[in-house]
């Protein structure tokens, strides 16, 4: 099985950076992308998960910061070693070709991709890692 993890709200806590560091805008305009915070749960789950499975971080960085695009990479390197040759920068999630999208937003292309989409909100019961990997398990 093919799956396909978001990076940010996902694998990274977004929200947090982007509360502690921003000005109430457009957090993806500000936020330093090489120190976000992991999610609990997440580098267990990606590593667990990447055991078992063909698994790809699939990211879309700020299209007007392209360095973002290197510290996304650099991010990978420093938490999730194993994954490094397994990320996809894209702002269409939809073109992607799996069985399984790990997603928290729906405005990518993600409601019409063609495998199963697991709408990932931590906020939500059942919509964290310990959710999501019980999903998985059940395919």
């Amino acid at each position: 099985m093919r799956i396909f993890i978001d990076m940010d709200g996902v694998i990274t806590d977004f929200d947090k950076a982007a509360e502690e560091q921003g000005n109430g805008k457009r957090p993806d305009l500000y936020v330093d992308f090489r120190n976000l915070e992991l999610i609990s749960g997440a580098q267990e789950a990606v590593l667990r998960l990447s055991q078992d499975f063909d698994v790809f971080i699939a990211t879309t960085p700020p299209w007007s910061r392209p360095e973002v695009w290197m510290h996304k990479r650099e991010w990978v390197e420093e938490h999730l070693p194993w994954m490094t040759r397994r990320l996809i920068l894209t702002h269409r999630k939809d073109l992607l070709i799996g069985d399984v999208l790990i997603d928290d937003t729906r405005y990518r292309g993600q409601p019409d991709f063609q495998g199963k989409w697991f709408w990932f909100n931590k906020k939500w019961k059942n919509k964290n890692w310990k959710g999501c990997l019980k999903w998985i398990y059940k395919l």
